[in-house]
């Protein structure tokens, strides 16, 4: 286990780098039970960053599976308007906000997975304004993550709980710059400034399209909406606040065109979606839409994700990370989205960040539409970089300019 000091510098992190919460601006923290300890610190670093008021939403996965097995769908479809009222509370009171991602990967294998769909869609269409309020930008939010036994047991299998849980925490604090000695606001000072600056190479080149290829069978062109923009590290609310809304992130990342893809790709990690891992599987676009596919395991989950609503088999997001980064080089599957996207160049299915288009923080859904992005009650990245991957980016006068070579940004 790490120091107090250790873990209170990470606390920190999340709320002045992360969240960057502001004096008199209340913080709403959402975390399983299993984190509680790591949370109490969070809520003391809420307050001495000058919060008015830091809030606590507990979640807790193994409840949530017992009630998936026992409960119907039209009951856990149900949600309350309790429920409702107290997200619109903490939009109306310009919380920000704080997510503590610790899933156990598997933990909802044997529950339907069109159950799941189901409920899901239900919460996503009570609680869409809520998701439209952070992915829009329109305050601060971060995602962190802190070890679990189940989850940790499952990237470290042949260690005891503890050793596993012990070996976890060291690869996330790697992962977030936090070391015994260092300054790691300092730290991502300067990492912020290296990934803008792929930012700033990326939409200088203002391309029309992407084209990836491996060996693993990936063969896609992804193109791009007019007038993109590349983001990656930290970011602006739409009050000007600026924020790392991923601790750990290594990419640079933009919007592809709803109706501009085309080909297959082949996922490289496997996906943790509704505590379902889905491995080696593969999808292949026309015009945009998810056409086929097929996974080795957990084939009804990638099923229900692509069949979620109407926006969920197109993409939303299109992301650059070299193999030669920290989180890659640890040769550590963490079976979380969070850390195992920031190892490999990722796709999302589902909603596009508004953010990713000139002006799109202020555009209602229907210019939103009109620009080309993707519109869905969902966001799920999927892993699909390699070490041999190569990606050429088509410019507007039909040049080609190669990106990555072998895995790694060429500029």
């Amino acid at each position: 286990m790490p120091s107090q000091r250790m873990l209170r510098k990470y606390a920190k992190l999340a709320v002045c780098v992360g969240a960057n919460v502001r004096k008199n601006q209340p913080l709403l923290i959402s975390a399983s039970v299993e984190t509680k300890d790591f949370v109490r610190l969070c809520v003391e670093e809420g307050y001495k960053a000058g919060a008015s008021m830091v809030s606590v939403r507990w979640l807790d996965q193994m409840v949530s599976h017992t009630n998936f097995k026992y409960a119907s769908v039209d009951v856990l479809s149900e949600i309350p308007s309790y429920i409702v009222d107290q997200m619109k509370f903490y939009i109306d009171k310009g919380y920000a906000a704080i997510s503590i991602s610790a899933d156990t990967p598997g933990v909802m294998a044997d529950i339907d997975p069109l159950k799941m769909q189901k409920v899901g869609m239900a919460t996503g269409k009570a609680l869409k304004f809520y998701s439209e309020h952070m992915m829009g930008n329109r305050t601060q939010w971060c995602v962190i993550s802190v070890p679990t036994e189940g989850w940790a047991k499952k990237v470290f299998p042949n260690e005891r709980a503890s050793k596993a849980v012990d070996k976890l925490w060291d690869a996330i604090l790697s992962a977030v710059r936090v070391t015994k000695d260092n300054d790691p606001v300092k730290e991502w000072k300067a990492h912020n400034e290296i990934l803008h600056k792929h930012n700033e190479m990326l939409n200088n080149y203002n391309f029309k399209a992407l084209k990836f290829k491996n060996g693993k069978g990936t063969d896609l062109t992804v193109g791009l909406v007019k007038n993109h923009v590349w983001a990656g590290g930290n970011e602006k609310s739409t009050k000007g606040i600026v924020f790392n809304p991923n601790l750990p992130t290594e990419e640079s990342f933009t919007m592809p065109e709803k109706k501009g893809v085309n080909g297959t790709v082949y996922a490289t990690k496997p996906l943790n979606y509704n505590g379902a891992l889905i491995e080696d599987f593969w999808l292949t676009f026309k015009d945009g839409k998810v056409v086929d596919f097929d996974a080795k395991t957990s084939k009804e989950a990638l099923a229900s994700l692509v069949n979620y609503d109407d926006g969920s088999c197109y993409l939303g997001e299109v992301a650059l990370i070299s193999h030669d980064s920290p989180i890659s080089n640890s040769n550590i599957l963490f079976f979380n989205t969070l850390f195992d996207e920031n190892a490999s160049c990722h796709l999302a299915l589902g909603r596009a960040y508004p953010m990713n288009v000139k002006g799109g923080n202020s555009m209602s859904q229907e210019q939103l539409d009109a620009a080309g992005a993707n519109n869905s009650m969902t966001h799920n990245d999927f892993m699909f970089g390699s070490a041999d991957m190569n990606i050429v980016g088509i410019t507007h006068e039909g040049n080609e300019v190669v990106v990555f070579k072998n895995g790694n940004f060429v500029f």
